[in-house]
């Protein structure tokens, strides 16, 4: 091989003395991942892995491959099988990192017929003459030295083998995140040269974050009239900002809903990162409605463009390059995400999700309405929110009026060490912001039938019923008069619902009949305040969501907000909200059927029951975690399960031009994006009925449309209405579009 000149990137219909130089991308990419990796004292390692990660672009077969294209060259394993060959655990963790690069990282060893292929095989099966191609290699380049590991990875004595494991595990995925990411940002910087300096300039400091948000409060504060709601939130933000001053490490905010949560976790969070140096606040809540919201305040107290939101729900079409950027790898002072993306992110081996692992470390996480964590992954989130903290140089902040029982104990012996609570007397201001008097049902009579429960709303003219399945709020939906109604589940696109909760603020602003049927969606942080609610029974901490929906600003004070919990015709959905009813049903039996929903000590109690019924790490992900089986770990770990539901593009207003650009730029980012807000998840059964039908258009082989001879199967209440019989929606007319 007598090339001179090696290339790691070419340019369409320009010469080869434009093309990117194979040595300056390598030296490049491996400065990035250095100074990434710096952050948790890797970057040595990160250093290593982005000088050999492209080692095999010196193979002959890849330079003809950037004149044409259809030549099959692969470049990633010839760095791998050199790391490899220093034999140790390290060697493997960085072999498998640049392995990884482009495809995702693989399990460590093999495993069942027809999964991807390992680390073990591949590298078994290459037939690569590493030797030959080193002749070629920069000297500086080919005899780099195996760096030291970071002194974290060395167990201490007495630490558990399998978290000792599942701790390297977590550093080899932050490390293929920082390798991921400079060799996309070198790649994006060489094609559009100057485009990541513009991008990634602008955003305002911490420190100048910080004085702005302490402006926006503090001159609400001054201008809000006086009430026991309103002393309550200005005693909760000096709490925070005292807590603020505090050495980094994991936190507790438990608060009333309407206490003002929002702003004073973002003040502690912006606080103390100044404080301490750290780098960003990344606000991390379960459902899209609640970021829509904690993002617009956010926002407007911050500067629309110094945060980053990252869900479903981001218009496409109105995001920057810059956004764009930013949201694919968190280098911005404050990004506002999902559960579902941050936790999923953590255990992915994807190289689009695991880009921006490494801008976590050194941030303040705000961890909102903790008490919906998964209970069935519990364990594997547990450990790794605490190797986050404890090695990565982290805060975390689990923020909720009903603080979920995470200490160690017997039934959770991978719970935090040490949690400080930022509100002294938690309990104290529960009781002092009491806000509603709760109803509860006979838990061993007979229980309610919707047609009761439907005349009993009916004499309210302002009332939100929570039930537990989106069958059953349409039932009950369907059995009140028209005049007033609504209704909010899954079965409803994120544009529909994201209607119908403005209209129901309007209607209960003006006063008009406001009658709201939802599931629980509607519960953990959505801001709507309602003189009655009906809630059903199950789970407490979602009894107790359901009563921060109710007389929330106070303004019946002194008159007590009434819930009312009742017993459903149906029970809630098996797995944790079937075995958080049985917890509350026995909390009932044993406190004579009364519980004081202020009394943190009932909810510690109730957690505590929970977590002694629920298998907390159901799917075995620390097991495959501690083995290096990244592919397996990913597809196990899912906050929602998706094995049984199909998404579907409704006809919901807006989504015709978004159908229409699908078509005719086919299926990429953007436009995909563009169609999150008209989808809804359909069960696995009712989608194949629909197929069968021919009631669905597959467009480009990965969208699903339902076609418009069946729209009326869109209910512009309702959403989408499956159930033959279940209300009679057949009426085209009734369609939303």
């Amino acid at each position: 091989m007598n090339k001179s000149v090696f290339y790691a990137h070419s340019l369409p219909r320009r010469p080869e003395s434009e093309w990117q130089p194979l040595e300056a991308h390598l030296k490049n990419v491996a400065g990035l991942a250095a100074r990434f990796a710096a952050a948790f004292m890797s970057g040595e390692c990160g250093r290593l892995v982005g000088l050999w990660h492209d080692l095999g672009k010196y193979r002959p077969e890849f330079q003809q491959r950037l004149h044409d294209n259809a030549i099959a060259a692969d470049h990633k394993t010839a760095g791998a099988l050199l790391a490899a060959r220093w034999g140790s655990g390290l060697a493997k963790a960085l072999a498998m990192v640049i392995l990884g690069h482009h495809g995702g990282l693989p399990d460590a060893v093999a495993g069942e017929a027809g999964s991807p292929r390992s680390l073990e095989e591949q590298l078994r099966d290459s037939l690569l003459d590493v030797d030959r191609l080193l002749k070629v290699v920069p000297a500086d380049i080919r005899e780099a030295c195996l760096p030291s590991p970071p002194a974290f990875l060395k167990p201490e004595p007495g630490t558990d083998p399998c978290v000792a494991r599942c701790r390297s595990a977590l550093w080899t995925r932050m490390l293929y995140s920082c390798l991921v990411d400079a060799d996309w940002l070198d790649t994006e910087d060489f094609h559009v040269p100057g485009m990541r300096a513009c991008e990634t300039a602008g955003f305002a400091s911490v420190g100048e974050l910080r004085r702005r948000l302490d402006a926006a409060v503090d001159e609400r504060a001054a201008s809000v009239a006086p009430s026991a709601v309103n002393a309550a939130r200005a005693e909760i933000l000096a709490a925070c900002r005292t807590a603020a001053e505090r050495p980094p490490g994991i936190f507790s905010l438990t608060a009333p809903t309407g206490g003002g949560k929002t702003l004073a976790a973002m003040s502690f969070a912006l606080r103390h990162a100044e404080r301490h140096g750290l780098e960003r606040v990344i606000a991390v809540a379960p459902f899209t409605s609640i970021i829509d919201q904690n993002a617009g305040v956010y926002r407007r107290a911050l500067g629309a463009e110094n945060v980053i939101e990252h869900h479903s729900n981001v218009d496409a079409e109105k995001e920057s390059d810059r956004n764009r950027l930013a949201s694919e790898n968190w280098d911005a002072p404050v990004v506002v995400t999902t559960a579902v993306q941050f936790l999923e992110s953590l255990f992915s081996n994807k190289p689009s999700r695991c880009r921006k692992l490494h801008n976590v470390a050194r941030s303040v996480l705000l961890m909102d309405e903790a008490q919906t964590l998964p209970a069935d992954l519990l364990v594997p989130v547990l450990m790794a929110l605490k190797e986050l903290v404890r090695h990565y140089g982290c805060t975390l902040v689990l923020s909720t009026a009903t603080q979920p029982a995470l200490g160690k104990r017997d039934a959770l012996p991978d719970g935090f060490d040490e949690v400080h609570e930022m509100i002294q007397d938690a309990a104290g201001m529960a009781a002092r912001l009491r806000r509603v008097a709760v109803a509860w049902p006979d838990v061993d009579g007979p229980g309610a039938q919707w047609p009761q429960l439907a005349a009993e709303l009916v004499e309210q003219p302002h009332v939100l019923a929570i039930v537990h399945r989106r069958q059953d709020a349409r039932e009950l939906a369907g059995l009140l008069p028209p005049e007033g109604r609504f209704h909010l589940s899954a079965l409803m696109c994120p544009k529909h619902r994201k209607g119908v909760l403005r209209l129901v603020r309007r209607a209960l602003g003006r006063g008009t009949p406001c009658r709201l049927v939802a599931t629980q969606l509607i519960e953990a942080g959505v801001d709507v305040d309602f003189p009655v609610v009906y809630r059903a029974l199950g789970g407490l901490d979602s009894i107790a969501q359901a009563a921060g929906r109710c007389n929330r600003e106070g303004r019946l004070l002194p008159t007590l907000g009434q819930v009312v919990v009742f017993r459903a015709p149906t029970d809630p959905p098996p797995g944790a909200p079937r075995k958080g009813l049985e917890s509350t049903r026995s909390l009932l039996r044993q406190h004579g059927g009364d519980l004081d929903l202020t009394d943190p000590t009932l909810h510690e109690e109730y957690f505590r029951s929970l977590y002694h019924k629920i298998e907390k790490d159901a799917r075995g992900i620390a097991a495959e975690e501690s083995r290096f089986n990244f592919a397996t770990v990913a597809a196990r770990f899912r906050m929602i399960d998706d094995a049984w539901t199909r998404p579907v593009v409704v006809p919901y207003p807006g989504v015709a031009r978004r159908l229409e650009r699908l078509r005719k730029e086919g299926p990429n980012r953007l436009s995909l994006r563009g169609l999150q807000p008209f989808l809804v998840n359909v069960p696995l059964r009712d989608y194949e009925n629909l197929e069968s039908i021919r009631a669905l258009e597959i467009v480009d082989e990965s969208v699903a449309v339902l076609t418009e001879p069946f729209h009326h199967l869109y209910h512009r209440e309702f959403g989408l209405v499956l159930e033959p019989g279940s209300l009679p929606l057949a009426d085209p007319s009734r369609s939303v579009v």
